[in-house]
Parts: structure tokens; sequence; C-alpha cells
């Protein structure tokens, strides 16, 4: 079977030549702005069931912890207690100054750190960017909403506080999420502030809003497309219809929500892909620039998925659109 070339939506025209499954975007056809991209890829390979790969050595990672005078609201002293950041930096002579804040998924309930985190940075790495993965404290172990927002808002403040440090340039920090860290990401990059000028803590003082996003099979909604398991971890059982608008992040975006780049797939069993259509169409009619990239075939959980040529397409798509943005180099 021949692979469909990806269908480009760019500078005006809307071009989306696809039948969307039930409960899919329906909108009528309009002029697209400027810098919204969408393609849909048609994926020939076989879908594969998600495996765990070997865990890619963290030598290179330096771990600090997030709070360093403790973790506010803290439980105990237990490594699940101490939200932390792993720094993977690239050598002197590749980097660029471009920061990406790394929000592994898990349900909400574990952090799958390995190609959701450690191979992510890995190829971050690779392109000139620094990679700063986030363990975040999650709300299986004792910390519900919004303590997650909260360790990815102090994440986003700590290495724009640091940036000089880093050698990092403080207006090219994004954040990426997987899956459940997708939601943790979308949120961050939908519920944040511009810091307190007046606070004697200088990370307080930095700014909590991302520059860009990069969500990749993301949890979005917390309504009725969402995934449950997450929804249920965050929010609990029985969440009130004001908390679960306020998560719903497809919901709460504005013409000030950063830039995003989005990967999915439609055979996503576990997130369905009305997750990123719906925060596509919401970013596109607040005028924020988006490039989203549809998969035919693929699983929930790909993460980097070195062995399938058509999904390891996307870090490749991410890298282009980074450079076409200007947060990288051309």
């Amino acid at each position: 079977m021949k692979q469909l070339k990806p269908i480009f939506l760019s500078c005006g025209i809307f071009l989306l030549s696809v039948i969307l499954l039930s409960g899919a975007i329906a909108q009528e056809a309009a002029e697209t702005p400027q810098d919204a991209t969408v393609t849909v890829e048609a994926a020939t390979a076989e879908a594969v069931q998600e495996t765990a790969a070997p865990v890619v050595e963290t030598v290179q990672g330096k771990e600090e912890l997030l709070y360093p005078n403790g973790a506010p609201g803290a439980l105990g002293e237990e490594e699940k207690d101490k939200p932390t950041l792993i720094y993977y930096l690239p050598s002197p002579e590749k980097a660029n100054g471009a920061a990406i804040v790394v929000c592994p998924g898990g349900g909400y309930g574990g952090l799958a750190m390995d190609h959701e985190g450690y191979q992510v940075c890995e190829w971050l790495n690779s392109v000139g960017v620094a990679g700063i993965i986030l363990k975040y404290r999650l709300p299986a172990k004792g910390y519900p909403h919004p303590v997650p927002l909260q360790d990815a808002q102090q994440a986003i403040r700590t290495v724009r506080a640091k940036a000089a440090d880093l050698r990092i340039d403080p207006n090219r920090i994004g954040i990426m999420g997987f899956s459940a860290g997708g939601h943790l990401a979308s949120t961050a990059g939908t519920h944040f502030d511009y810091g307190q000028p007046s606070s004697p803590d200088p990370i307080l003082q930095a700014s909590s809003r991302p520059d860009f996003m990069v969500l990749v099979y993301p949890v979005v909604t917390m309504k009725g497309y969402t995934h449950k398991g997450s929804r249920n971890n965050l929010l609990g059982a029985n969440p009130s219809a004001d908390l679960l608008t306020l998560l719903s992040n497809e919901e709460q975006v504005t013409p000030t929500t950063p830039q995003t780049f989005l990967i999915h797939t439609f055979e996503d069993t576990a997130v369905p892909v009305e997750n990123s259509l719906q925060l596509c169409q919401a970013l596109r009619a607040n005028g924020v620039p988006v490039e989203m990239h549809l998969f035919q075939r693929g699983p929930h959980g790909f993460g980097m998925r070195k062995d399938d040529p058509i999904l390891a397409q996307w870090p490749t798509l991410c890298t282009d659109w980074m450079r076409v943005r200007g947060i990288i180099p051309e």
C-alpha cells in the first residue's frame, strides 16, 4: 500500500481532505490563520504494542530538587514527596539557547521516564536544545490538583531564573508533555502568571508562561473525550462541573496561549484524537500559531518509537517546526 503524503495547511489556505472519525471536529471551511498548519499522515506500518525499552543511563543528567528548601504541602520525605528536575544540556558547540521542560506521561499515576523522558532529551540535545525532565508529584501518590500544576509552573520559573547559568534564552523556554504529561503541559500553557516582581525570591519573580508547547498524544479535556484514569487520579471520582471546565484546557485557550505543536494518531484508543483536534480548533479560533500532525496508524504511548519508520518522523517534523517558528536557528 502506498503511503499518503502529508497534507500541509499554510499561508491562508486550508486543505484538509480527511473524513474525521465520529466525534471529531465539524467546522465550516474558513480562512486559516497565517501560522496554522495541519497535516494528516496515512501510515502504512503495522501498529505495534507499546513495550518497555532498556532504561537509558542517566549519568549525564544532573538531578536537582525542584524546591531546595522543601516542597510545599509535602506529605513526607520519600522520593515521591520530592519533585526534581533532571538537566540534559547539549554540548557547547551544539547549544542554540532553546530549552524544553519535559513532562513524561503515566496517567497521573506513574512516570514513563525512558521513552517519554531520557530518550526525548537525547533527541533534543542532538538538535542543540536543552532538555529538562520534570519529575512532578503524582495525584495517585497523594498529590491531586493543583499540585502537579504547581510543580510545572515552578519548573518553568526555575529554568527561566537560571537561564544565564544554563546558557539558555529566557524567551525560548517551552514545555513538552506526553499523554497525561501532555495534560499537565497544556495546563501550564493555559494557566500561568507573569511572575511576582516584588517577591524576594528570584524564582517567583520569573514568569511561569512557557514560550511554546509540544504535545504528543496529549490528554487535553476532562470531559467527554478524556482519559478516565488520568481524570480520576487528578480530580477524584466526582469532580465538580466547574473543576472539569477549568482543567479542560481546550476551553481555557486565549490569544496569549503559547504557540503549539501537536502529534496524535487516529488509532489511539486510550486518549482519543479528539483531544488534539479540539485543542487545535481552539488555538486557531484564538489566532494562536499551531501545527498538528495526525498519523492514521499507531498505538498510544509510542514515544520516540525509533523502530517504526512512520511514527519516527515526528521528532524531525517537530525540529522543522521549531526552526520555522524561530525557536531554533535554521
